[in-house]
């Protein structure tokens, strides 16, 4: 929110960033448990799965910096070599790269003073496993 605040572009590498810090709390599922009912029943039990989550990190990993930072950059022989590295394949970084623009286009009607409701409402949407088909 503060590289938003500042004028500054959500990049994948801020992506990352978010799921290191859910897979830190722990099994998301259990950490979705604790959340109250009218936003945890938003989401199917089991709908997000840890392992697509770190399936998702690997494959920002597999991209270079600039990649990270300017995704529009990325055509069809990058996102092969991004899926070899990270042993996923090319529709599962496109995937991930449409995942990313979903929340980047969130992450601008929030900073643009959108609602926090809308954001939950989507919020399964958003994770890797959680109705993307990841």
């Amino acid at each position: 929110m503060e590289k938003l605040k500042k004028g500054k572009r959500f990049d994948l590498e801020d992506f990352k960033q978010q799921f290191i810090g859910i897979t830190k709390m722990g099994d998301v599922n259990k950490v979705l448990e604790k959340l109250p009912e009218n936003v945890s029943k938003k989401i199917p039990s089991g709908a997000i799965d840890n392992k697509k989550i770190n399936r998702t990190i690997a494959i920002i990993n597999s991209m270079t910096t600039q990649e990270r930072r300017h995704p529009d950059i990325l055509k069809a022989s990058r996102k092969r070599r991004i899926a070899a590295g990270s042993g996923t394949t090319v529709q599962e970084v496109n995937q991930l790269l449409k995942q990313y623009e979903q929340v980047n286009m969130m992450m601008k009607k929030f900073g643009k003073g959108g609602k926090i409701a809308n954001i939950i409402q989507n919020f399964k949407h958003l994770l890797p496993g959680g109705g993307m088909g990841m």
